[in-house]
């Protein structure tokens, strides 16, 4: 084969393999070319600028578009959030025009509670409130009686008629006497008013709870004496009509009566509802039953019958609202002594359960004057002293 044969064999190889590689290229996604791969045509260069441009375009369509769905959640939340505000807002004015309601059921409901009756820390038995409640509508006649005659005694009695005036040159010595006598019943009827008060506050006592009621339940004698007798004693003082002498005499008899009444009146060691549960109490766990003894004329309970204080002695037996209902003024604070010599365990904590008996009776926790009482470790009840009682 000649030169120039050769030569142009040479450039149709040449441009089968370029034909060859344009096809490669238009035909097939981008390939890395490898290290012989010819160089690219003006054509090659453009197209793969143009798909680099399309990439990008891509991508920042992709950017876009995701901040569009951004943007579209939020409105998504907004509306929620609108739209939550809105069922608020009408769940607030729901509330609102139900307010009225639900206040007016409330008050009914308090209105309610105010009538029904207070728990009782201690409930007296049926027979001891009868007689309570006996007792305390006779004493509110007695009271009634004395505040009546007082002011008879006002109105009447320190009022004579001008004739009668001048007839005795003063005050008439028969009105006078008359005035003593009122004083004198005045006060009797107030006494036995308190008494029967005081008796029916044993039987049926107040809570210390209700501090206001309990005073003025357990001193309501002393207070109504004080309303019968003042008033009067002041006006016997600025009577014009009687001399110094009748004067002083009435006063003086007026204040002393008033006073004995007023002491009658007065509670010093008022019972109450948490004293008698506390006995209850404390009874039932010492002795595993709520079971007293104690004698008719005795004012002390008892932990079990065979106590050398009732020894020799009618004994009686019941709970601790039976007894209190007889009159009795508490358990005996022998505690010790007693569980002894009924044969029953003492107790680690006997002094706390002593003083807790002396705190629910309005005592001073801890005191002790060495002898026992039953009630107010005075030594005034010989009864226990003594170890025998009376009755």
């Amino acid at each position: 084969m000649t030169a120039g044969g050769g030569l142009l064999s040479g450039l149709s190889r040449c441009s089968k393999m370029k034909d060859e590689t344009v096809a490669n290229t238009a035909g097939d996604a981008p390939k890395k070319k490898s290290a012989n791969k010819a160089p690219l045509t003006e054509e090659e260069a453009a197209a793969k600028k143009a798909a680099a441009a399309a990439a990008r375009k891509a991508k920042a369509a992709e950017a876009k578009a995701a901040k569009a769905v951004e943007a579209a959640s939020a409105d998504v939340a907004d509306a929620s959030d609108s739209t939550t505000a809105a069922e608020a807002a009408e769940v607030g004015a729901g509330a609102v025009a139900a307010a009225p309601k639900k206040a007016r059921a409330a008050k009914a409901t308090v209105a309610k509670a105010s009538k029904e009756p207070k728990e009782r820390i201690f409930t007296p038995t049926p027979e001891a409130k009868a007689k309570a409640t006996r007792n305390r509508i006779i004493a509110w006649i007695c009271w009634a009686l004395a505040i009546a005659g007082e002011a008879v005694a006002i109105f009447v009695v320190l009022r004579p008629s001008a004739d009668d005036v001048v007839a005795h040159q003063g005050f008439p010595q028969n009105r006078w006497w008359v005035l003593i006598a009122m004083i004198v019943v005045i006060g009797a009827l107030a006494v036995a008013g308190s008494l029967l008060w005081k008796k029916a506050n044993r039987l049926d006592p107040a809570s210390r709870k209700d501090t206001v009621r309990f005073f003025v339940q357990n001193q309501l004698g002393a207070i109504v004496t004080i309303i019968a007798f003042l008033p009067l004693i002041i006006l016997i003082f600025l009577n014009k009509d009687m001399d110094q002498k009748q004067k002083t005499i009435a006063g003086i008899i007026g204040i002393v009566v008033a006073l004995g009444a007023t002491a009658a009146g007065v509670d010093t060691k008022p019972f109450s509802q948490e004293q008698a549960a506390v006995e209850s109490q404390v009874v039932t766990s010492l002795t595993g039953k709520d079971e007293v003894f104690f004698t008719a004329g005795g004012k002390v309970m008892h932990l079990c019958e065979g106590v050398s204080d009732l020894a020799n002695s009618t004994v009686e037996s019941g709970t601790t609202a039976e007894a209190f209902a007889e009159g009795k003024q508490g358990i005996t604070l022998k505690l010790t002594q007693e569980l002894n010599q009924c044969g029953l365990a003492v107790p680690a904590n006997i002094d706390e359960i002593t003083d807790w008996v002396r705190t629910a009776r309005g005592e001073r926790a801890g005191t002790d004057t060495g002898t026992d009482t039953g009630t107010t470790d005075t030594g005034t009840d010989t009864t226990d002293d003594t170890s025998t009682e009376d009755n």
